[in-house]
């Protein structure tokens, strides 16, 4: 994210060499626009999961967002780490089924890549993205392929570290990683099932939308417009 020192709207510092550095606010941004996507596509997510699940993923996340929302209210003064460790533990708190472990391990992961940092950069926002995806493959042991969380995860950190490293910023890697997590969760469509309760019904899995992979799309979407705000 290039530019000045001064920025007007953006959740993001300047330095004197024109790189955006993170901090608290642009997570607070983050977390807001995915709860801003997973309530307004509730219904959605649930509809995936009545295909191969219980058929409440869309209510649970929702509620676990909600709770992550409340989570970070009024607080001001913490630092980023600190905040998407609040966030993980209301997910695990609020969410039922796999999914509140996996995405509470992921947001708990990606805190204590961040330590107790005020500001961070593209790279440290890396490093928490792939710490995020190794909690959630250490809790689940997925991997690309069964057709859960992991197949969006996977490609969307990929992408957002090819684009650094071929000099992009972190809101244009965040918008690599976000049509990157779209792509993974369409391309659940014809997988079996592997993992999960998916997994039990065998070839009939096959030809739906994975709704966890589909959430975590969702969930990079929020980043990148978070990120994009910080480039303002």
């Amino acid at each position: 994210m290039s530019g000045s020192t001064s920025r007007r709207g953006g959740t993001g510092t300047g330095t004197e060499q024109g790189e955006v550095l993170l901090d608290a606010s642009f997570v607070r941004s983050w977390i807001r626009a995915a709860a801003d996507d997973v309530a307004a596509h509730r219904d959605y997510l649930t509809q995936l999961d009545a295909a191969i699940g219980d058929a409440d993923h869309g209510v649970n996340m929702d509620r676990g967002f909600t709770a992550a929302l409340l989570a970070l209210e009024g607080d001001e003064t913490s630092s980023p780490g600190r905040l998407l460790e609040a966030v993980g533990n209301a997910i695990v708190f609020k969410v039922g089924g796999a999914s509140g472990p996996l995405y509470g391990s992921a947001f708990r992961g990606a805190a204590s890549a961040l330590g107790e940092a005020e500001i961070f950069s593209g790279e440290d926002l890396l490093s928490a993205l792939r710490q995020a995806l190794e909690g959630i493959q250490r809790l689940g042991a997925a991997v690309e392929g069964d057709k859960t969380i992991v197949d969006a995860w996977v490609p969307a950190v990929s992408a957002f570290e090819r684009e650094l490293r071929s000099g992009g910023s972190a809101a244009d890697a965040s918008a690599r990683a976000a049509v990157a997590a779209e792509e993974g969760a369409r391309e659940t469509v014809p997988m079996q099932a592997r993992k999960g309760r998916a997994s039990y019904l065998g070839a009939r899995s096959v030809g739906h939308q994975d709704p966890g992979a589909t959430s975590t799309a969702m969930l990079f979407s929020a980043l990148g417009r978070a990120a994009r705000q910080c480039a303002v």
